[in-house]
């Protein structure tokens, strides 16, 4: 197993730190993870599960997102008990596509691996390599988008090479993320190669000017609809110029609207009347109520 100090390639220089590592917390999981791989292989043998043996990547794709949502959920619950479980279910994910690429004679396990070991190392040159040290989380992220500009320009050579038309910026962005989390992306990738606005307040001019454009269209159209979109891309940009993650803001938003919105049906059960005889007077009262009262 790589050891803390044997982390970094040789030729790494040493950088100062704020604090001695703590090698108790690194975790020898190579019998465990083994033993995972060879349960799925089994499962996927001729004798094996019937179901796991016909599993493709595409008939059990949505399984991948359905396994991440059940995991952020117990994260943003923070129900450490259920994380532990939903992680497996993630994990068994990622193995359960592996083998069937093996089967497949397309990759394995140990090239998803090492794939990924060698991007973290080469996407943090501020502790593996000569970049000097990263005094903040906001340096770190310059640090990736430049070094995500090489690797996007050493793909485009070697597209070029072979004659092909290179990669988009934008190839990269699967178009089946949530809108909001697709949005920012984006627009982080086109700002990173100067696309943006210097400033947050030059954003929110944009929004404005989305929101006249959306007034100008009449109600019901297209048209209508698609300025309502640009409304939500300047606004995912207002965000990203303040290092707000859209989408977890909203999902924050979202979950208190339902806590209020809970504690409003406790209340109105407790008085003996039903949220959907009330006046819209009424509602606005007892949400107020129940807003000062969390």
């Amino acid at each position: 197993m790589r050891k803390p100090e044997d982390a970094a390639p040789a030729s790494a220089p040493v950088q100062p730190e704020a604090a001695p590592r703590d090698p108790s917390t690194l975790c020898d999981a190579r019998d465990a993870f083994q033993a995972l791989v060879e349960t799925i292989w089994r499962l996927r043998q001729p004798d094996g599960c019937p179901w796991d043996r016909k599993q493709t990547h595409a008939s059990i794709a949505k399984n991948m997102i359905e396994e991440a949502y059940e995991a952020v959920d117990c994260i943003e619950s923070e129900d450490v008990a259920h994380l532990r479980e939903e992680l497996g279910d993630v994990l068994m994910q990622v193995v359960l596509h592996a083998q069937i690429a093996a089967d497949a004679g397309e990759f394995t396990m140990a090239d998803v691996a090492r794939d990924i070991d060698a991007k973290l190392i080469r996407r943090h040159p501020h502790v593996f390599g000569d970049h000097e040290t990263a005094s903040s989380a906001d340096e770190v992220l310059d640090i990736w988008d430049s070094v995500k500009l090489k690797e996007k320009e050493a793909r485009d050579a070697d597209a070029e090479a072979a004659d092909e038309r290179p990669a988009g910026l934008l190839d990269g962005v699967p178009s089946s993320l949530p809108a909001l989390m697709q949005a920012q992306k984006v627009s982080r990738k086109a700002a990173a190669v100067g696309f943006d606005w210097d400033t947050t307040a030059e954003v929110w001019e944009k929004v404005v000017e989305e929101g006249k454009e959306f007034d100008r269209e009449k109600p019901g159209t297209p048209e209508r609809e698609m300025e309502f979109g640009d409304i939500l891309f300047a606004l995912v940009n207002v965000a990203r110029k303040e290092g707000i993650d859209a989408e977890s803001a909203l999902r924050a938003s979202t979950a208190k609207f339902r806590r209020r919105w809970e504690a409003m049906e406790h209340v109105a059960y407790e008085r003996g009347v039903q949220l959907e005889g009330l006046s819209t007077a009424e509602l606005n009262d007892l949400w107020d109520d129940v807003k000062h009262a969390m």
